[in-house]
């Protein structure tokens, strides 16, 4: 076992209380019947179905930090019933029908994660409170209308996807500015890390081994290798690494790490809350490129986060303090959509990475001739995703024909990243066209033709 980090930076984490727990030195087996690399949602809930599924499996998870260090500990707690791909499948008729599967299947992973949460007594502070994206400039309002009409077309109705006009908005959620907003139930707010953290317990009850600080540096056929020369056998390998991915050798330029910001306010007072909104815990967001998310937590904190960058050479930051300008600017355009929160303290600020794939898309595949799955490329929206994505390789690595088997994300593998510095150019010319285009819109009230048009040639 190496040094284990078990503080990722996160209010998450900070908060875990009973549920944090050290590393405990366990005896490595020579062979195992499912080796799983990485203890995050997607590691953990593959165990966990193929757990439920055969009971008899012996099942190690081998991570290099501590369980959820990464991106599930530390992301913005939305489990959303949605995943990126899925809209742009919907906009055209040739995907249509495919991307109308994968939009019901995640729908009801919504669902899924509250039940299993309910069935394994896992206290993952689960509110099924739908999100809200905030029109804040004319075009906003356009776009975001138009999209509750295309659903509408597509067969569901006002309880699935409606607008609500601005006096209706403005009584769910007082940010500023604010025109109307689109909602839809299909989304609940967790706090993550205790997901995470339940679905270890959850596991370990169950004998499934999970070895954190010991990290994986490569994989074949039917056998891994640890960091300090160790060889496991396994008949079968599921890599679970997201965006940690170019840690494994033969791996780099998979996935590229993209950051995203995170910030969370002391606990706030009732009047403030009765001027914010979010009765229900809502989640919110609004129509910028700059993706910004927030929650309500259970504890009555807002937490607020927004995309932020890449770092040449795909390099890995463990931990982003509060004091990064990224993190920064994540609290001040906070404070600038809720004036009331000038006042309060921003008492946690960090942030982590994300795995986007080159085709923007998540992938799930299992070769059956060496035995060796992975699923991920969730860009940032993997909570609910995960979920779906290790139901589907169980089903794949069991042999099983069922619907999920049969969605879009299956073996939809997508070519590796350009080398640098093209991909570090790439990056950076992705984030400029996005606030380009967002500026714009904010000062004209109309779609950015030029510069969103470039950032659309980008992410597709």
């Amino acid at each position: 076992m190496v040094d284990v980090r078990t503080d990722n930076g996160s209010f998450w984490f900070a908060s875990l209380g009973e549920l944090a727990r050290a590393p405990v030195a366990q005896t490595i087996p020579d062979s195992v019947d499912v080796a799983i690399i990485g203890a995050g949602y997607t590691g953990l809930w593959s165990a966990y179905y193929l757990k439920q599924a055969q009971p008899d499996l012996k099942i190690a998870v081998f991570e290099a930090n501590s369980v959820g260090f990464g991106a599930s500990g530390r992301n913005g707690g939305w489990c959303m019933g949605l995943a990126y791909g899925i809209n742009e499948m919907l906009s055209r008729p040739e995907q249509r029908d495919a991307g109308l599967a994968l939009l019901l299947a995640m729908h009801d992973t919504v669902d899924e994660v509250g039940r299993v949460s309910q069935r394994e007594n896992i206290d993952c502070h689960y509110a099924k409170g739908g999100t809200l994206r905030v029109a804040s400039t004319p075009h906003h309002l356009n776009m975001l209308q138009a999209g509750v009409a295309r659903m509408h077309d597509l067969g569901f109705s006002e309880e699935d996807y409606r607008w609500l006009p601005t006096g209706e908005s403005t009584q769910r959620i007082g940010i500023t500015p604010n025109l109307g907003a689109s909602y839809t139930p299909h989304c609940a707010a967790i706090h993550p890390a205790r997901l995470v953290h339940g679905l270890a317990a959850t596991l370990r009850a169950r004998d499934v081994a999970i070895f954190e600080g010991t990290p994986v540096v490569s994989y074949s056929a039917q056998k891994l290798e640890l960091s300090d020369g160790r060889m496991i056998r396994a008949d079968r390998i599921i890599r679970a690494t997201e965006g940690y991915t170019d840690s494994l050798r033969g791996e780099r330029r998979k996935f590229l790490p993209l950051y995203s910001m995170v910030v969370a306010t002391t606990q706030l007072p009732a009047a403030v809350w009765d001027v914010i909104g979010l009765r229900h815990r809502e989640t919110f967001g609004d129509g910028r490129r700059m993706v910004i998310y927030g929650q309500r937590t259970e504890d009555d904190r807002l937490v607020f986060g927004g995309r932020g960058g890449y770092y040449f050479g795909s390099r890995i930051r463990p931990v982003i303090p509060a004091d990064d300008p990224d993190v920064q600017s994540v609290g001040r355009m906070l404070r600038y959509l809720f004036p009331i929160l000038q006042d309060y303290a921003v008492t946690h600020g960090w942030g982590g990475l994300m795995g986007v794939p080159r085709h923007w898309r998540p992938c799930v595949t299992f070769d059956r001739s060496s035995g060796i799955g992975s699923a991920g490329g969730y860009t940032g929206e993997g909570v609910a995703a995960s979920n779906l994505a290790a139901r589907i390789l169980t089903d794949l690595i069991l042999e099983r024909d069922t619907e999920i088997t049969q969605l879009a994300w299956v073996d939809d593998h997508a070519r590796r990243w350009e080398p640098e510095p093209v991909r570090w150019l790439g990056a950076k010319a992705l984030r400029y066209f996005a606030r380009k285009a967002d500026a714009e819109e904010f000062r004209t009230g109309r779609a950015s033709r030029r510069w969103g048009k470039w950032f659309n040639s980008l992410v597709g």
